[in-house]
């Protein structure tokens, strides 16, 4: 496991990313998008994770325009703090950017077979969506995304497959905007989304305030199996 440097597209500087490696090479690849915590322990343990299934695992550093190398958790307040300025400070459109930069890198990998999926937790949740519809990424996942109701006319520029993981009782994430987002999204065959009953934002973050292992272990399950038949396939 290690990093590599990424340049952004606009060239305003470049960005590590952590990477973790399969044995068996050549191989699809999945890109990891962050939470509000950064490149952090729980997101490189799922690269580690993604690796071990055989795919090349990559979680570039998204914050890197504001603070280069952020890696905190969720258990104090003051990191929360930090998140949330982190995250009030984020400029969508160049994530998005910085996220087509680093698959235009991973493509261009030796390694890679050219197949790549990406998934994404929470702020990376909303990514995950908006990347699909502004790129050629092959496949994506997002869990418990933020704001999909602002966004919901990008829905159209999705051309691949695209799968959401929604809790029931996101504090980040209303009922009426869930289910305008949901009734939009049944225009689209492309689109699968599942709604978790009885779980918080997070129920995926493992030792995360809201984790739920019965939804996490379900969802997970959901990802792996549709990343196997759309990248492995």
């Amino acid at each position: 496991m290690s990093t590599t440097t990424i340049a952004a597209t606009d060239g305003s500087g470049s960005f590590s990313a952590y990477i973790a490696m399969p044995k068996d090479l050549p191989a699809p690849a999945i890109i990891l998008i962050q939470e509000i915590f950064g490149v952090n322990g729980d997101m490189r343990a799922k690269c580690d994770a993604f690796a071990a299934q055989g795919y090349i695992a990559i979680c570039p550093d998204l914050f890197w325009r504001q603070e280069p190398g952020v890696d905190i958790t969720d258990k104090s307040q003051a990191e929360w703090d930090k998140a949330m300025s982190l995250l009030n400070g984020f400029n969508t459109d160049k994530g998005i950017d910085d996220l087509k930069a680093t698959l235009d890198a991973v493509r261009a990998f030796d390694d890679c077979n050219g197949k790549v999926g990406t998934v994404g937790y929470c702020l990376g949740g909303k990514l995950a969506y908006l990347f699909a519809a502004r790129s050629t990424v092959d496949c994506a996942v997002g869990y418990y995304g933020i704001q999909l109701d602002t966004f919901m006319n990008e829905a159209s520029g999705i051309k691949n497959p695209l799968m959401l993981h929604m809790a029931e009782l996101d504090k980040f994430f209303p009922e009426d905007a869930r289910k305008k987002v949901l009734a939009h999204f049944e225009n689209f065959s492309n689109i699968t989304a599942y709604v978790y009953p009885g779980v918080d934002h997070a129920f995926a973050r493992l030792n995360g305030e809201h984790y739920d292992e019965a939804a996490a272990t379900l969802a997970n399950q959901r990802t792996d199996a549709f990343f196997a038949n759309v990248l492995k396939g």
